[in-house]
């Protein structure tokens, strides 16, 4: 192999990661909702990868058009700002809603007492909550908010890609690109699938039935604030 392409593969990879792992958009959203929907982790780490390709898919396909028109760099890469913007905003649209939501649920949830006056005088007292009329979202919304999530992975660029792939693109060097983008998109996806999966083993840990009932709304609030992070920190 080609030094230059075995350094540049090398980069692609740390890159990947540390891109990734320092962008909590690539996995706290996946997180939260696993959580909260209470999916089972097989779904979560499915849902979390299949965002993932096309979180990759989308950059690769535009990386790739752009060089076949020869648009430089900085043209490209002006497009992936503006599918980052959307892709943020969007983030930033469902965790609200998804917390307005949340907090709905909450307080319909809330433990309050009854109490019963019998014919011969005795009088009990019960605490319930309504959790059993909506204890889910019911199976449209289940089905959607996923692909919510997919097609804003597929809007939101991965902004390292594009100049890794240009170096063996101006070499004509077909192999290499190949290599890089394959190098670069493993390392993103099974990324976010390891921190879903390390994220599933530490909740276990924690005593989370205190938070059971705002589990929905702080779901919404993790999107939410994964969408600020991008479109404000620059995360």
């Amino acid at each position: 192999m080609d030094t230059s392409i075995s350094i540049l593969a090398t980069t692609a990879a740390s890159i990947g990661f540390l891109h990734t792992i320092t962008g909590p958009d690539h996995y706290l959203p996946f997180i939260a909702l696993g959580k909260a929907r209470r999916w089972p982790l097989g779904r979560a780490l499915a849902i979390t990868a299949l965002c993932g390709v096309g979180h990759v898919l989308g950059s690769v396909v535009l990386g790739l058009l752009g060089i076949s028109l020869g648009l430089a760099v900085g043209r490209i890469e002006i497009i992936e700002g503006v599918r980052g913007n959307l892709a943020a905003w969007m983030l930033i649209a469902l965790g609200l809603v998804y917390m307005a939501w949340g907090l709905r649920r909450a307080w319909k949830n809330k433990v309050h007492t009854h109490a019963h006056v019998h014919a011969d005088g005795t009088v009990h007292t019960h605490s319930h909550t309504h959790h059993h009329d909506h204890g889910h979202l019911h199976t449209e919304r289940g089905t959607v908010t996923p692909w919510v999530l997919f097609i804003i992975f597929v809007l939101g660029p991965c902004e390292p890609l594009i100049p890794i792939l240009m170096y063996p693109a101006a070499r004509h060097d077909t192999t290499g690109l190949i290599l890089v983008t394959l190098i670069f998109s493993a390392v993103t996806i099974s990324t976010m699938v390891a921190m879903v999966w390390l994220a599933d083993r530490g909740f276990r840990l924690l005593p989370a039935a205190r938070m059971e009932r705002y589990t929905h709304a702080l779901a919404g609030f993790a999107i939410c604030a994964s969408g600020l992070a991008i479109q404000f920190l620059g995360l």
